[in-house]
């Protein structure tokens, strides 16, 4: 079930990304050190009173340098209008009301959208006073905040979680495998969609309300019931989307969390770039199995080696996917398109696969046996026993004397041994290494 998605917007060097961090909990701003997963982090899952929302900086939406700040503002405000179920708008207390402020509250006032007005910057209670000339925005009481002191943040999550919209549990069965196409404008997400379909079913509608969806697709082929979840409904949305090449991530993010499965497609003709890494990132975060699909490949210049070299550079520059396989294929022509959705089903498979306790302890028995944990200041690592705990993605417990005392590396490589046995393809896999005593 995808979770509501809050924006926060304002001008620059009001703290936006600070409140963004403290609302994650700073969880995203240390990464797990995978190498390979870009560090500026807008995007972000949270909970508040049992209720889970995802969270975007738009500060953090690069748009054209040459557009004038105020310009940039509005665009970015026009994203999250489009976008959010909630919406921060993130003024300065030391500041007050600025021109720019007015005319980006013009903009929320007429979205209709619940706006929460949060004041950063009120670092004493002297600052207090500061926070009343706010009303004047029109969107009721405006929230003190701090992001370098974290007061008010409580008051600003309550007030968040108040207006956050109740959603539809998800209506498809356990055994419908959802898909979601994920790149960058122009690597074909819609033609992808209209080619495995066999027909032009992808026709992005203007009747109000559907704006803000993904477009779902649901069909079956041989046996397996899917549905397809296309975000380049995105295309002609406004300003936004023609006057950036950005890729608009609220919408992405939307359609990784309700998805089993999700395609990172790339542009064949134009080859990696630093965006698509963005992208590619997101779905590994949120732990969903994945593979790259590389489109246009019909128009590649190509012989016996141009696949393989491909191939290497996408393990070279993801390194932090490197279980996803790679399928060559090209919607126009439909070039190797029958080759698609047997990987979706063996990845989908994958990532909903479950190990026995036994058979997984046998695996870790034969990997310490070979390459025995290193010792740290003379203690060494021991490995009591394994465990896996959910699917979606396969998630392990390592249950042992010290945590401290497992390195990244060894865990690696317990990490590979568990694939190398097992298969895994396509699918992130999650270690978590506890204590013995907390197993009860």
């Amino acid at each position: 079930m995808a979770r509501p998605v809050v924006a926060i917007v304002g001008r620059p060097n009001v703290g936006k990304s600070t409140i963004f961090n403290r609302i994650i909990g700073d969880r995203l701003a240390i990464v797990e050190d995978k190498p390979g997963i870009t560090r500026d982090r807008i995007y972000g899952a949270s909970e508040w009173n049992g209720k889970p929302f995802s969270i975007i900086d738009t500060g953090g939406i690069e748009l054209d340098d040459a557009e004038p700040i105020l310009k940039s503002i509005r665009m970015q405000a026009e994203l999250a209008i489009e976008e959010a179920d909630v919406i921060i708008f993130m003024c300065d207390a030391k500041a007050g009301v600025t021109g720019s402020d007015e005319e980006v509250a013009g903009m929320l006032y007429r979205s209709g959208k619940p706006i929460v007005v949060a004041v950063n910057k009120v670092d004493n209670i002297g600052r207090m006073d500061n926070i009343y000339e706010f009303y004047n925005l029109g969107f009721g009481d405006p929230i003190g905040v701090s992001g370098s002191h974290g007061t008010g943040i409580g008051d600003l999550l309550d007030a968040i979680t108040d207006n956050l919209p109740e959603l539809p549990d998800d209506e498809y069965e356990d055994d419908v495998i959802r898909v979601a196409l994920i790149g960058r404008p122009n690597v074909g997400k819609s033609s992808l969609v209209n080619a495995i379909l066999g027909e032009e079913r992808v026709i992005v509608s203007d009747i109000a309300g559907t704006t803000r969806d993904a477009i779902d697709t649901p069909f079956e082929k041989d046996g397996q019931k899917y549905v397809l979840i296309d975000t380049a409904g995105m295309r002609k949305r406004g300003k936004v989307y023609e006057t950036t090449e950005k890729y608009s991530v609220m919408r992405a993010m939307k359609a990784i969390e309700r998805a089993d499965v999700v395609l990172v497609l790339i542009n064949g003709e134009e080859g990696i770039i630093e965006q698509d890494k963005h992208i590619a990132g997101y779905a590994y975060e949120a732990g969903k199995a994945s593979l790259f699909v590389v489109n246009k490949w019909d128009v590649v210049e190509k012989d016996d080696k141009t696949m393989h070299q491909f191939e290497q550079k996408i393990r070279d520059h993801f390194l932090f996917m490197t279980y996803a396989p790679v399928v060559f294929l090209s919607a126009k022509t439909k070039q190797r398109l029958h080759k698609l959705l047997p990987v979706v089903q063996h990845v989908a498979d994958q990532h909903n696969k479950r190990v026995q306790t036994h058979l997984l302890n046998d695996v870790v028995s034969d990997a310490i046996a070979i390459n025995p944990p290193p010792t740290d200041k003379g203690r060494r690592l021991r490995i009591n026993y394994v465990t896996q705990v959910t699917v979606k993605p396969p998630t392990i417990v390592v249950f042992v004397n010290d945590p401290e005392l497992m390195h990244f590396s060894y865990e690696r490589y317990l990490e590979n041994k568990i694939r190398a046995a097992f298969d895994f393809e396509g699918t992130p896999i999650r270690l978590f290494t506890r204590r013995k005593s907390d197993e009860g």
